[in-house]
């Protein structure tokens, strides 16, 4: 009989008072709670990840040569912290049909989905980069996901990445960008923040811990509107795009080349 698995370490980084600088990153405090952050502070994180596996059946077509000269799908995930989209995939997936690469720019998120992945999927092709996303050389690939990884990198960087995204994708492949945002009339973005805060209140999380992550946040996490995302989508070429999954301030969109 198997033994039931431990409960991942309680998140409690913003149970005290931090300096006022203090700033959010993705430290080896951070990956000892990230999976139960994740959980009560991402409404609808479970359901966005699940439909994954769905999209790679439908739209990853086996169009890909590995080093084996096998035909595989070829996924990358960009900012994969812990490896959860590489979980997601992996459990749906038989080992000779999937190709990924897993990249994020933090080590301790890299060396401890690497020890993860390799226990629960050790056949799986799952390659795990240190590097910062926006440096990195892509191959032809069928689909790309961006798990709420755009909203920490500059601005400035965005367009760019994505652009790359999109010269990476072989006809027929598809992005999926999954972003935090904001609404530009203050009213309603205010009350959706509220709602957000309720639900992270609801969840467990204190008035100090809400503060407090939202201050280290600021300047660090950087949202832009819906409607800004698909205009830049469609900007580096993405003729068809959609929002799929909604939940709060948090949006998912998929992107068709």
């Amino acid at each position: 009989m198997s033994q039931p698995q431990a409960k991942p370490p309680h998140d409690t980084l913003f149970t005290t008072p931090l300096d006022a600088n203090a700033r959010f990153s993705f430290d080896e405090q951070v990956v000892a709670c990230f999976p139960d952050m994740i959980r009560r502070s991402v409404p609808g994180y479970g359901q966005m990840l699940a439909m994954l596996p769905i999209f790679a059946k439908r739209h990853c077509q086996f169009r890909q040569t590995n080093s084996d000269g096998n035909k595989v799908s070829r996924v990358y995930d960009l900012g994969c912290s812990l490896g959860a989209v590489s979980f997601a995939l992996a459990g749906e997936f038989a080992p000779q049909d999937l190709q990924i690469k897993a990249i994020d720019i933090s080590e301790p998120m890299i060396a401890k989905a690497q020890s993860v992945l390799m226990q629960h999927y050790p056949e799986h092709d799952i390659e795990l980069i240190c590097a910062d996303v926006c440096e990195v050389a892509f191959e032809r690939c069928d689909m790309i996901v961006l798990n709420l990884t755009l909203q920490f990198l500059s601005p400035d960087k965005r367009e760019v990445l994505l652009r790359r995204c999109y010269d990476a994708l072989v006809e027929g492949g598809i992005l999926i960008l999954t972003e935090k945002t904001h609404l530009l009339d203050e009213a309603d973005d205010a009350w959706r923040v509220e709602r957000y805060y309720d639900f992270k209140r609801a969840n467990g999380y204190s008035e100090m811990e809400i503060s407090g992550k939202r201050n280290a946040l600021e300047n660090v996490l950087i949202t832009d509107t819906l409607d800004f995302h698909h205009q830049r989508l469609a900007t580096v070429g993405f003729d068809r795009h959609l929002t799929w999954f909604q939940f709060l301030n948090f949006a998912s969109i998929i992107a068709f080349k």
